[in-house]
């Protein structure tokens, strides 16, 4: 039982446009307190639960180089947005697993940075784009064992002003599949207390997961634009 993104985001976050009329470096938004970018993993034990962690509290900064046709990005997801099955054991375990119980859940996040985001042509409206890029996940501050990044995939549309809100939006899709959990920690028997369950645990909860990001990214050069000439 884990995610992140999200971090997630994850999580994702790979936006990268070549619109016309977009600055060379134009800056995105991803905001969690908007409630419509969502972050679920799923970790489906073949012969134990399959169990749903989501949260609907995903921030992104997301920067684009037009001319160049790439970018990258910046997600957060915080711990406690997280609910796993919409159960509160369930969620407050997964809590104990991910901070070992060694730190406080409000303070811990995951994060996940996007260093490059790459496309083959300039996005056209409402035209699914898709690409394939990595990103590196700190989960509670804790990187992957031996530091290596996750395979990113996903898609990335391209919605001009009056199609999703009143400023320019990319829609992004991304999806990271194989990620192990345990190579972040996030493991009863990391846990002190859950060491002695770890083995009937074993095959009921599985270690590798997908993780899904489904989010709706606004131009911020666009709305300082607007907020100025008020």
């Amino acid at each position: 039982m884990t995610k992140r993104l999200i971090t997630v985001t994850l999580t994702v976050a790979m936006a990268v446009v070549a619109q016309p009329g977009l600055a060379t470096a134009a800056t995105f938004m991803v905001k969690p307190e908007v409630g419509n970018n969502t972050f679920s993993a799923v970790f489906d034990a073949m012969i134990g639960e399959r169990i749903t962690a989501v949260s609907s509290a995903v921030g992104c900064t997301v920067t684009v180089d037009e001319e160049k046709l790439e970018g990258h990005a910046k997600c957060s997801v915080p711990l406690t947005s997280i609910r796993v099955d919409n159960d509160d054991t369930k969620t407050e375990h997964f809590q104990q697993w991910v901070t070992n119980k060694k730190g406080d859940p409000t303070q811990c996040t995951f994060e996940l940075e996007v260093p490059l985001v790459k496309v083959q042509s300039p996005l056209e409206a409402k035209k699914p784009l898709s690409f394939t890029t990595e990103g590196t996940f700190t989960l509670c501050g804790r990187k992957r064992e031996g530091g290596g990044p996750e395979r990113i995939t996903g898609t990335v549309i391209y919605l001009p002003p009056g199609t999703y809100g009143e400023t320019r939006t990319l829609r992004i899709r991304a999806r990271i599949d194989d990620f192990n959990r345990e190579q972040y920690g996030v493991s009863p028997k990391n846990t002190p207390g859950w060491l002695a369950r770890v083995q009937q645990l074993a095959p009921v909860v599985a270690t590798e997961g997908t993780i899904d990001v489904n989010l709706f990214a606004t131009s911020q050069d666009e709305a300082a634009a607007e907020k100025s000439s008020q």
